[in-house]
């Protein structure tokens, strides 16, 4: 898989161009089983040979092919292959991956401190579903803390973060970001659940996902993962800093640091779930960074001067 991102500028511009003409997505597709030399590929497309040859550069040069030299029965021909099967371009802007500022810790999904869990609910790991499935007991299962999925249908996980340790820190802002989505039978794109963050007990926000996606599979998923579960999430990122709460940078809540009080203890406590007066109770996916479509856990961030 090629991943891009909105911090490689120059790159994300090359291989998106590369992307944007009809003809060079029609090479793509021919080169999709099979290698090809660009007389084939001309004539398959019924193109002039120079019209192939110059989107072949395109590409070539945005590293989605490759192309070799062969000898040939007259002289030699250039064989064209593709590089990947997956482009992933990430939008987002990362703050903090290259702020020298910045405190950040990968807490896996399985390694929550405390939970209430109803049915439909359940764990998968790298080996498998956690058995039984739709029972609770099964979420205190040592096996938890390999896990890169776990679902239900109401209720809620909740994690301890280890505090920020840079002497004389000032916190600006503190981020936490992961995929999920709601948890329906099988998988329903129209099914909504209000999804609730709370740090250090304070309610930060909540966000309505609409649905329980799986009209294809993850891009992360092994071969083994069956097609008729929940196939990916979202990625969302819940901020708060000293002028309030914000989910994906638009404000949802007043908020701030000051209320979560961050230096209190030498934790910080997270949970996500649903609230038992929730409107949609639909349930929580949420996936590690084996499973879905991004290479990610649950990430918190602090930023700090």
């Amino acid at each position: 898989m090629l991943k891009l991102t909105i911090d490689e500028p120059d790159r994300l511009i090359k291989v998106a161009h590369a992307l944007s003409s009809e003809v060079r997505v029609n090479i793509l597709k021919l080169l999709n089983h099979q290698n090809k030399n660009i007389v084939d590929i001309a004539e398959k497309l019924n193109l002039p040979v120079s019209t192939v040859a110059s989107n072949v550069k395109v590409m070539e040069d945005a590293g989605i092919i490759m192309t070799e030299i062969r000898r040939a029965s007259r002289g030699t021909m250039k064989v064209c292959a593709r590089t990947f099967d997956d482009v992933h371009m990430n939008l987002n802007v990362n703050v903090g991956y290259n702020n020298p500022n910045c405190y950040q810790i990968e807490m896996p999904v399985g390694c929550y401190t405390d939970c209430e869990i109803h049915p439909t609910c359940g764990l998968i790991t790298n080996n498998g579903i956690i058995t039984p499935d739709d029972e609770p007991s099964a979420f205190f299962n040592p096996t938890r803390i390999s896990a890169q999925l776990i679902w239900f249908r109401r209720g809620y996980v909740e994690y301890k973060f280890p505090t920020l340790t840079v002497p004389n820190a000032k916190i600006q802002s503190i981020q936490f970001s992961m995929e999920l989505c709601s948890e329906a039978p099988k998988y329903d794109h129209n099914w909504p659940s209000d999804i609730t963050v709370w740090i250090n007990h304070h309610e930060i926000g909540t966000w309505t996902c609409p649905g329980d996606f799986g009209d294809r599979r993850g891009k992360l998923n092994p071969h083994w993962f069956p097609d008729h579960h929940t196939q990916y999430g979202l990625l969302k990122t819940w901020k708060v800093d000293q002028s309030g709460s914000y989910l994906d940078d638009v404000k949802i809540s007043d908020v701030t640091l000051n209320d979560i009080q961050l230096g209190m203890n030498k934790f910080i406590q997270f949970r996500v779930g649903n609230k038992p007066n929730a409107e949609h109770i639909g349930g929580i996916n949420l996936f590690g960074k084996e499973l879905g479509d991004h290479d990610q856990d649950i990430i918190m961030r602090m930023i700090y001067t």
